[in-house]
């Protein structure tokens, strides 16, 4: 299964809040076995949300977007994926009855927007927040309160489905340029993914198939490579 990740939201792009929605997920769906594909950050702007949002649909298996849902004026993203589809943003009948039914809630406290999703829109609950999320066809909707939106994909994980990936890590206390034969050889010997990451020392990440391969793959370089003390 292949997978684009989309974050909206002005507070993203200035910096003011980090972006911790995408690496959250991008750990769910490797978890999963799924392949995240791209991760795009754009503003709320409810064109430039509905091309984003259009080019993945067309792209990949199912698209995940988070941010910008609720009631005030910058709250623009079901808009912007209601247009990308060419649907009415509407009163959503199952938004309404899912609030009129919250403890502590009443018809009267509905709030301008609130229970507005993409005509024939699956309606995803929120426990943990107010603003609803929803599936449309295959674009899943999430608030970007962190708290909110893991609940939330929490409760339709399952729809996320992939090959089983194994992994196996191996430090090696050396530059990373000098690495670089080790590593060619490594992919040459075995049906392996490898992925190197410097620090105070070089974190070699070897994904496989099988357990056994990629643990296989990690013996041999660990045998090669300078290991810190």
């Amino acid at each position: 299964m292949r997978v684009g990740i989309v974050t909206i939201g002005d507070e993203l792009l200035s910096g003011d809040t980090e972006n911790t929605n995408a690496t959250w997920l991008c750990d769910r769906l490797d978890d999963r076995g799924v392949e995240v594909r791209r991760i795009t950050t754009i503003p709320d702007d409810v064109a430039e949300i509905a091309r984003t949002v259009n080019e993945y649909y067309a792209e990949y298996d199912a698209v995940i977007v988070t941010g910008g849902l609720g009631p005030t004026h910058d709250d623009v993203t079901m808009e912007g994926v209601a247009a990308a589809f060419g649907r009415d943003l509407i009163d959503h009948p199952d938004a309404v009855a899912w609030f009129e039914k919250r403890d502590g809630y009443s018809a009267s406290d509905l709030t301008d927007g609130t229970t507005h999703l993409p005509q024939g829109a699956r309606l995803l609950e929120n426990h943990s927040g107010v603003a609803p999320g929803a599936v449309v066809e295959t674009v899943y909707v999430f608030p970007g309160v962190p708290s909110e939106m893991h609940a939330m994909f929490d409760r339709v994980a399952e729809e996320f489905t992939g090959s089983t990936r194994y992994a196996a890590t191996v430090e090696a206390d050396e530059p990373e340029s000098a690495l670089i034969d080790r590593l060619g050889e490594l992919r040459d010997r075995f049906d392996v993914t490898v992925g190197s990451y410097p620090g105070e020392t070089v974190r070699i990440k070897i994904t496989a198939d099988a357990d056994s391969t990629a643990e296989e793959a990690a013996t041999w370089l660990r045998d090669r490579v300078q290991s810190p003390e």
